[in-house]
């Protein structure tokens, strides 16, 4: 028991002021100073562009556009959110009343704190609007993938309100109550050293990072386009803002409505939630037209495109290569062609010679030929018998040459037989 109670003894019963707020970097001229304020902001920035760029890839954006839409809209939101902050906080700067007492050397001096939420939004809305046309993409998609990542980096930045111990709320004795040293600019003047106060950076940044798992979960499931997630993270935002806004004790703007009045914060925070939530009804309302998509009307093929000439690529490839495999074939079909013809050439000139040299016929076939006709019996009668014996004779007939019934003499110098004998045949 006693060991439990020492334990409990040793849990703080509240949030230390913080020790540090940032360091300086030596120069040759001086020292720069970073701020801890600053290292919160870009933590938060990191963190959300992380967030939204994961997100980003999964809707098919063109990769590396989420960086070409930051780089217009951080800068445009940080000047949106200080001149939020001047407006609505004006006595340190113009003096109260505007009387001019105040110190405008103090406006951009950001490191001291003091960005409006609602003028970052709006500012930094119109730098990623430009972004977006640079790249081709929705402006409407964009703020869906980036409403996690922006109640992300709220999150992570309202730390930078703890180190500056600024922005706390009214006196409190809860347990996790704030301690704010007394020396501190910021302090309220006539409280007691001790007195702790409501963490509000702590409250809105424990409500963000919750929203965060809600916002991701209602996405999952519903699948939000056309802008109607980032209008639910405006509505979740401004509902917990309204009631952070009125536990905070610092010098604001203050504005009397409907007999009520209260900080400007808070009642920025009620019409934006007004304008939030009929915006998400009146857009939940329309009919879907056309295909889902990133990309803003005509900028399509640029994405498309790529795959496109990716597949032309490899159907000219194929087509290449189908070309030189015919050239091959007909450059096998000409060889053989070629030696065909080489072939065909060769033994024609084979022919031709066989053609120019002249028939020499064999004396001996002759004779035996001849000799063969002779022994045959002849058979006709009236004038073919006689035709047959004149030419038997040697003698003409019909006008032709009797030499013309010789034989042609061979090698052996051998003359056909003589006349053929009559035959018992009687004209």
């Amino acid at each position: 028991m006693q060991a439990v109670l020492h334990a409990a003894a040793l849990v703080p019963a509240s949030i230390p002021s913080p020790v540090w707020s940032g360091f300086d970097i030596p120069l040759p001229w001086g020292s720069l100073r970073i701020h801890a304020y600053a290292l919160c902001i870009l933590a938060g920035i990191i963190a959300g562009l992380w967030l939204t760029s994961v997100r980003w890839a999964k809707r098919g954006a063109p990769e590396g556009s989420v960086w070409d839409i930051a780089i217009w809209a951080i800068p445009f939101g940080i000047i949106g959110g200080r001149l939020y902050h001047v407006v609505s906080s004006p006595d340190a700067y113009f003096g109260p009343g505007f009387d001019g007492t105040g110190d405008l050397s103090l406006i951009p001096q950001i490191q001291r704190g003091g960005l409006g939420i609602w003028g970052a939004v709006v500012l930094g809305a119109v730098g990623a609007w430009i972004g977006c046309r640079r790249s081709g993409v929705k402006l409407s998609a964009f703020v869906d993938a980036a409403a996690p990542g922006l109640l992300l980096a709220q999150a992570i930045g309202r730390w930078g309100n703890y180190f500056n111990q600024e922005l706390f709320g009214g006196p409190t004795t809860l347990p996790w109550g704030l301690q704010v040293d007394p020396t501190n600019p910021n302090f309220p003047a006539g409280m007691p050293a001790d007195t702790l106060f409501h963490p509000t950076f702590l409250y809105e940044s424990l409500w963000n990072i919750v929203g965060v798992v809600i916002l991701l979960a209602l996405d999952r499931k519903f699948s939000f386009r056309r802008s109607r997630l980032f209008w639910l993270y405006a509505m979740y935002y401004t509902l917990g803002r309204v009631w952070i806004e009125a536990m905070r004790i610092d010098d604001a703007e203050q504005i009397s409505l409907f007999g009520i009045t209260t900080r400007l914060n808070v009642w920025t925070s009620l019409l934006v939630l007004a304008v939030s939530l009929l915006a998400f009804i009146l857009l939940g309302l329309r009919k879907k037209t056309g295909e889902d998509t990133v990309y803003l009307p005509g900028r399509e093929p640029a994405a498309v495109e790529g795959d496109a000439d990716a597949e032309d690529d490899d159907a000219a490839e194929d087509r290449a290569e189908e070309r030189d495999a015919d050239a091959r074939d007909g450059d096998r079909d000409g060889e053989r062609d070629a030696e065909d013809r080489e072939g065909d050439a060769v033994e024609g000139g084979r022919d031709a010679e066989k053609a120019t040299v002249p028939a020499v016929r064999h004396s001996d076939s002759a004779v035996s030929d001849n000799e063969s006709r002779d022994n045959l019996p002849v058979n006709t009668s009236g004038p073919d018998r006689a035709s047959a014996q004149a030419v038997a004779a040697g003698e003409p007939n019909g006008g032709h040459d009797a030499a013309a019934a010789e034989p042609a003499t061979g090698k052996t110098g051998r003359r056909a037989a003589g006349p053929v004998p009559e035959t018992d045949a009687t004209p």
